[in-house]
């Protein structure tokens, strides 16, 4: 299974967007997901549901960072190569979807009615990009993996 189907997968499950794609690359970097789960939690919604940078683009964020950053602080050259990556992803995700902030990407649904997520109906699949926003991520993610 690829980590875009996996993504998909996790998405269809209940999981957020960040959770989505971020668990489904852990096996990359050896986190087992029910940590990744939990790590990038909080990320989906825009950030804990303020509609702010699209979960998916917060958890591949994370996955770049964990493929190319280093560990040292003073490290310029691997600082910048992981801003690089990261918005290399950013544009590519803009190109396709117009914007990376939730609030620009859910246009046309409500506003955030507070912390508790919406119910993941038929109409929540139908109506909502977020399930294709969390495989195009991937999609891009595993490309910019095949590339490097």
């Amino acid at each position: 299974m690829t980590e875009k189907e996996r993504a998909k997968e996790l998405f269809l499950e209940g999981y957020n967007c960040s959770q989505s794609v971020f668990t489904a690359f852990s096996h990359r970097f050896g986190i087992d997901e029910e940590t990744a789960k939990k790590i990038s939690a909080g990320l989906g919604g825009g950030i804990g549901r303020q509609r702010e940078v699209c979960g998916a683009v917060s958890a591949a964020a994370m996955v770049i960072g964990d493929i190319c950053a280093g560990v040292d602080g003073e490290d310029v050259e691997s600082k910048t190569r992981n801003y690089e990556l990261v918005q290399k992803f950013s544009e590519k995700f803009t190109e396709k979807h117009g914007s990376i902030i939730c609030r620009e990407l859910l246009e046309n649904h409500e506003k955030n009615k507070g912390a508790a997520p919406d119910d993941r109906t038929e109409e929540y699949y139908q109506t909502r990009p977020c399930l294709r926003l969390v495989e195009d991520a991937a999609e891009i993610l595993m490309q910019m993996l095949e590339e490097k």
